[in-house]
């Protein structure tokens, strides 16, 4: 079995802890700019290409701005997304909106900024007309139905997804947008999530290929980019091969050339909206060992918990874990590793082989910098941890504090109830 290693030693992390805390999530700023590269020049080929970072998966200020540097744009989900994005310069063409059961005040706001509004279904072409005017360009996103079943992944029945129009509600939503005067078209599609093999984005561009073929023969509109979306995933456990980003990028070209250039839409742009393989490997949660407890089994409880990582609770995911320092000791431990929430479900690993851990040890949980930190939430009162970045200077900064208990009370009305409220107990 090949093995993970850590962006970040434990040497590292000692001299860390003593200004910022464990748990946190740190994220490897030189992985970032080199995956970034990467990915830039795999569609390279494609004049118009242009990733648009998931938000929902790292939405942090300083990241938005390392990949703004190499050109890519954003992909929001959500009205304060839209906000970070427009806060942060992202303006009109760099800004995807991709919403579902979006509310009036979202599409509001995103013609606002002129963001490229993605919709979601047929009968969103009124709402948004409605509440807030047809754009002159737009695009829609397309669910073919049935399953997809190209590899081991997270989502991967589109029959079965609330998202997306059907391929007849496709063509009839295109005339209709046409005749209410938009000018220019983009088709989206997202069929699965985290699938690790170079064959989902050219198997996904075949099938949007084909219809877009299909909706420029039907429908005569001017259909100037096909978002692949996202759904390229990463190695979350050591025996599998990472994706391969430039064959992924070489082998879409190849339906493209076959398919839209003698079609006469060799001019189509290419987007894509990935979140995972942008950022999942170059974040980590480090946490550290609090307690162990021998009863029916060996637990190890460690001072992070699903509100920091809710992937393992939510999904049964796997994220591999490091003890710092302990690297190339024997496995020879078998360990539930748990945090404080009360759900049984609150547990980062489950008859995970491990070295033996002690208390005070440092464990680094490979594979957080996507839909990490960002699925946090506050159940049982815990408190989000910060977010640090580990630059390419060697340098450690925070980039997110920690929240504290005065956060978790700022949103009650009843100052006078919680007018004694101690923000310092416990310290």
């Amino acid at each position: 079995m090949n093995t993970k290693i850590p962006f970040v030693t434990k040497e590292q992390v000692l001299d860390m802890v003593k200004k910022y805390p464990t748990p946190f999530h740190i994220y490897d700023e030189k992985g970032i700019r080199e995956n970034a590269k990467a990915v830039k020049e795999a569609f390279s080929w494609n004049k118009g290409f242009k990733e648009y970072f998931a938000v929902k998966a790292t939405p942090n200020p300083y990241i938005l701005n390392i990949l703004k540097e190499y050109g890519c744009g954003c992909d929001c989900s959500s009205l304060t997304e839209l906000m970070m994005a427009q806060a942060l310069g992202f303006s009109g063409n760099d800004i995807m909106f991709s919403s579902n059961d979006t509310p009036a005040e979202e599409y509001v706001y995103a013609r606002q900024i002129n963001a490229t509004i993605n919709l979601d279904d047929i009968t969103h072409i009124k709402f948004l007309e409605d509440v807030a005017s047809l754009p002159e360009t737009i695009s829609c996103r397309f669910n073919p139905g049935g399953l997809f079943t190209i590899s081991n992944s997270i989502m991967d029945n589109p029959g079965d997804a609330k998202y997306g129009f059907t391929k007849d509600q496709l063509f009839e939503g295109f005339r209709i947008l046409k005749k209410k005067g938009v000018k220019y078209f983009g088709v989206h599609a997202f069929l699965a999530s985290n699938t690790v093999t170079n064959e989902y984005y050219p198997t996904l561009a075949k099938t949007l290929f084909e219809t877009v073929v299909e909706l420029k023969e039907a429908t005569g509109c001017d259909i100037k980019f096909i978002n692949l979306s996202g759904g390229v995933g990463i190695p979350y456990t050591p025996d599998q091969e990472p994706n391969d980003i430039k064959a992924i990028g070489s082998a879409v070209h190849e339906v493209y050339d076959e398919i839209l250039v003698p079609a006469g839409l060799g001019d189509v742009a290419i987007y894509t909206e990935m979140g995972r393989f942008m950022l999942a490997p170059y974040g980590g949660l480090v946490t550290q060992a609090i307690h162990e407890k021998h009863t029916h089994k060996e637990y190890i409880g460690v001072d992070a918990c699903a509100v920091n990582l809710m992937r393992p609770a939510m999904y049964g995911a796997y994220h591999h874990i490091t003890v710092l320092g302990k690297e190339n000791d024997i496995c020879d431990h078998t360990y539930d590793v748990t945090g404080s929430l009360c759900e049984n479900n609150d547990k980062f690993a489950v008859d995970r082989i491990l070295p033996k851990i002690d208390i005070g040890d440092y464990l680094f949980i490979h594979d957080t910098g996507a839909h990490g930190f960002s699925m946090g939430y506050n159940y049982n009162g815990k408190l989000r941890s910060a977010e640090l970045l580990l630059k390419e200077n060697g340098e450690v900064i925070m980039i997110r504090r920690a929240e504290t208990p005065k956060d978790y009370f700022a949103t009650f009305d009843f100052s006078d109830i919680l007018k004694d409220v101690d923000y310092n107990a416990g310290k």
